[in-house]
Formats: C-alpha cells, structure tokens, sequence
C-alpha cells in the first residue's frame, strides 16, 4: 500500500513539474520578446508604434499600424467566413446527428485540424487566387491580382474550421439535458430548443467593413517574410520583437477570454 501511494506521489509531482515547465516556457517565450523589444521601446513611444504608418528602417521608421490592422482585416474575415458554417455544423453533429454518424464527422474535422498549413497554402494559390482575381473581384467591379486580404481570409477561415467546431460541439453538449426536457415539455419544438436555449452559448461576432481585394498584411506574415533581413539596421531587431510578442499577447488574451465565456456559459454537465 505504501509504495502504492508513493508511485501517485511520484507521478503527481512528475505531473505537477511538466505543466510547471509548460507554463514556464510562456513566460520565458514572452521575457524573450519583451527583452529584444526593449531597445525600440526605449527609443519610441507604444503609442507612436502602434499607430504610425511610417514603415521605413532605414530611416528609424517602425509603424506597425498598416500591419496591425491588416491582421485586424484578415482575422474578421475569416471569422465572418468561418463562425456561421461552423456553428451550423456544430449544431448539426451536437444536436441532430446520431452516434454512428456524429462519430465519422468527428472524425473528418480532427483530420482538417491535422493538415498542415503549408497545405491549405497550396490549394489557396491554386483554387482561391484564380477565383478571387477572376470572378470575385470583377462580379464586384474591383481589380485584384488574387494575393489579397480576402484570399488570406478565406483560407483562415478554412482552417480554423475544426477548431471552432470542435469548441462548439464542447460548448452544445455541455447544456444539461434537464433544460432540453423542459423545452420540450412546454411544447417547443427541437429547433426552438436550440435556438432558444442552447444557442444562447453563441455569441456575435465583429464584423469589419473595408475594401479586401487590396494587397495585405499580418504580424505573422510579417514577421515570417522580413525576419533575417535589414538586421543591422538599429531596432530592426526590436520591431521584430516587438510584433512577436504583440501577437503573443494578443493569442493569450483571445484564450483567456474563450475560456472565460466557456465557464461562464455553462458551468454545469452535459449530455
């Protein structure tokens, strides 16, 4: 019995350690970047970073506003693509789909959250550039060259698919049972059951409005295509820090949040 307990003890502190050094790591990852983004801190306001559009090097130039805002752009639409066909689907599987078949969707999204990015890449230069350049962007009087803002959104938009559907299909199955049954004593039907009482876990969405057949920018995408480069220039370095750990900020934000409105949606058990 003795070493019974001893081996949970052991195995509980082996645990304890490597969420420990999980944890940690964030906030090395993020000492690191806040370190490197000292010296243009130092140098520059936030203020002036974050919302000047002067983007010059060379000329101690380091607006990040253009790039910030193109990631704003590209997020929004992607969201606007993604939120309605995944909370559709969501539904779908949550709510209507049997076992047998629930299980086979399931299957399909953990296999999209699997394919690489570089994939989804490829099938945007090939199916979705053509199409924006050819058809979209004309039936709307605009001119595109297909590499634009609402091309990145629209393969965003694809990928974050299973990541949205799965947290849903989380969110839909954590509504007790006991609220579905009152629905339908009270002579509801299943579609009013989830409209009015599990769909209340969805939120709306921020929808922006602006021209998107225009060439665009993100952080990571800038982040990706200039690092390396101009590297003697002074703060080249620090910019480059610095828009890391904005988008670091900004994703631990963005999780600490959805984890908020999970717990606060529905704290109770599911189906």
């Amino acid at each position: 019995m003795d070493s019974r307990r001893k081996k949970v003890v052991i195995t509980t502190k082996l645990m304890l350690a490597a969420s420990a050094l999980v944890c940690a790591l964030l906030f090395v990852i993020i000492l690191i970047l806040f370190s490197g983004s000292l010296p243009l801190l130092k140098q520059e306001s936030i203020i002036n970073i974050l919302f000047s559009s002067f983007w010059n090097p060379g000329k101690g130039g380091f607006g990040l506003y253009p790039i910030i805002i193109g990631t704003v752009y590209v997020t929004g639409i992607a969201m606007l693509f993604s939120v309605p066909v995944s909370i559709l689907s969501s539904i779908y599987i949550a709510e209507y789909a049997e076992g047998r078949v629930r299980n086979i969707i399931k299957s399909f999204v953990d296999v999209l959250a699997g394919v690489p990015s570089v994939v989804y890449g490829m099938c945007a230069i090939i199916v979705l550039v053509p199409l924006v350049r050819d058809y979209m962007a004309p039936f709307l009087g605009a001119t595109s060259t297909g590499f634009c803002i609402l091309t990145a959104g629209m393969i965003l938009a694809i990928m974050v698919f299973p990541i949205i559907i799965s947290i849903c299909v989380d969110v839909f199955r954590a509504v007790p049972n006991e609220l579905r049954e009152v629905s339908y004593a009270i002579g509801a039907t299943k579609w009013e059951t989830i409209k009015h009482v599990v769909f209340r876990a969805a939120f709306p969405i921020p929808r922006l409005s602006s021209s998107v057949f225009e060439p665009g920018t993100t952080l990571a995408a800038f982040i990706a295509t200039n690092f390396g480069e101009m590297m003697s220039v002074p703060f080249y370095y620090s910019a480059m820090m610095l828009m890391a750990l904005i988008l670091i900020l900004v994703v631990l934000i963005f999780n600490i949040i959805a984890k908020i409105i999970i717990r606060k949606s529905y704290g109770g058990g599911g189906r």
